[in-house]
């Protein structure tokens, strides 16, 4: 019996027929198909940044950074794992000073307000609480005052879990701002420098904040704040901690065990500005930055940092505080960061001219 070698064939043709189809799409399906994953590439919408001024050369300067080292085929395509943006917190993400900074409120409320600790607030704790007073009616502080704040604040916060110590900074971040309308301190932040980490962060970008303020403070800060981002991107000045049951002994000759809980030591470590900005980046993160904003001389460093040496393309920028009817403003101190940027090859923001709004509308100064 002749056999029929024709229909083996046909059979393995319509096969081959279906996976390629099913691997390439097929006429209409496959252009649609193709539309949409063009669009899933798109880097930056149209809308991005808009509470920016569209003539701010600090906007159309990021979104086309962003949009080049995001373009697959780029000359300075940057991979996902090294995209990586660290950011100070106080006066380039949130208000800096209202009066002073927040972590040097918090503290003289602990110290000298909070009907539960006052009482036991130590003679040191209470000396550099009576120097953060004088910083707010006269304008000037000690030299030393950020050192000893932060030994302040690792003994005022002692033996208190990081839960309850995040919660008690919630708690008062959720108070109203001091001199402004509308507002409480933890939604004291820049609208448009957020608009700027939604636009990193839909580009794949790893957010950090690096912040000279106690790592808790911050925490606590940014769980009552619209800013959304986890405990492990936040940096900042640390305090040591302990088990409830050690005691004085050392961490190596201690096994932390059922009945023990982690709380707060007591003893400050490192503030975090100026070269230990740099040092803790590097420890935390252990991936160079391409990608740096500040807005004092003591981010510097960080920015020097991102900008030196990188093997990819990279950027700093600063924020100039020259807004003196929306935000406390320093028209001087902004005019020396202009003259800093120009010198370093930092990119300047004018909160004044650069952004349609800092806080919102509805937020004026007292």
């Amino acid at each position: 019996m002749k056999k029929n070698i024709w229909k083996p064939i046909a059979i393995v043709s319509l096969c081959l027929l279906l996976i390629v189809s099913a691997c390439y799409g097929f006429g209409v399906g496959y252009n649609d198909n193709k539309a949409e994953n063009a669009a899933e590439t798109q880097t930056v919408s149209a809308e991005a940044l808009s509470l920016w001024n569209d003539e701010a050369a600090a906007k159309t300067e990021l979104i086309e950074y962003v949009k080049t080292v995001t373009t697959e085929g780029s000359a300075d395509f940057i991979p996902v794992e090294n995209r990586i943006a660290v950011f100070d917190l106080d006066g380039t993400l949130a208000c800096e000073t209202d009066p002073v900074y927040f972590d040097h409120c918090i503290l003289k409320y602990r110290v000298l307000d909070d009907p539960e600790y006052k009482d036991k607030a130590s003679d040191f704790e209470k000396e550099v609480a009576a120097d953060i007073v004088k910083w707010i009616e006269t304008g000037e502080s000690p030299d030393d005052l950020m050192v000893r704040h932060g030994q302040a604040v690792a003994s005022a916060f002692s033996g208190l879990t990081p839960e309850e110590f995040v919660n008690y900074v919630s708690d008062f971040a959720n108070t109203p701002a001091n001199g402004y309308n509308n507002m409480t301190k933890a939604e004291a932040f820049y609208k448009p420098m957020l608009e700027v980490i939604d636009l990193l962060e839909q580009n794949d970008f790893t957010v950090y904040i690096v912040s000279g303020t106690d790592r808790f403070i911050v925490r606590g800060l940014i769980e009552a704040s619209p800013l959304e981002l986890p405990a492990n991107q936040i940096i900042g000045s640390d305090e040591s901690m302990v088990a409830t049951d050690q005691g004085d002994t050392d961490g190596m000759d201690y096994v932390f065990d059922a009945d023990d809980q982690l709380v707060m030591g007591g003893e400050f470590l490192i503030k975090n500005l100026d070269m230990n900005k740099v040092t803790v980046i590097q420890q935390e993160i252990g991936v160079q930055p391409v990608l740096a904003f500040g807005n004092s001389g003591s981010d510097f460093s960080m920015a020097q940092y991102a900008l030196n040496d990188n093997p990819y393309k990279s950027k700093a920028f600063m924020l100039c505080c020259d807004d003196t009817e929306r935000e406390n403003g320093n028209p001087e101190k902004a005019e020396k960061m202009v003259k800093s940027c120009e010198e370093n090859g930092y990119t300047a923001i004018s909160m004044k001219n650069d952004w349609k709004t800092i806080y919102g509308d509805n937020v004026t100064r007292k």
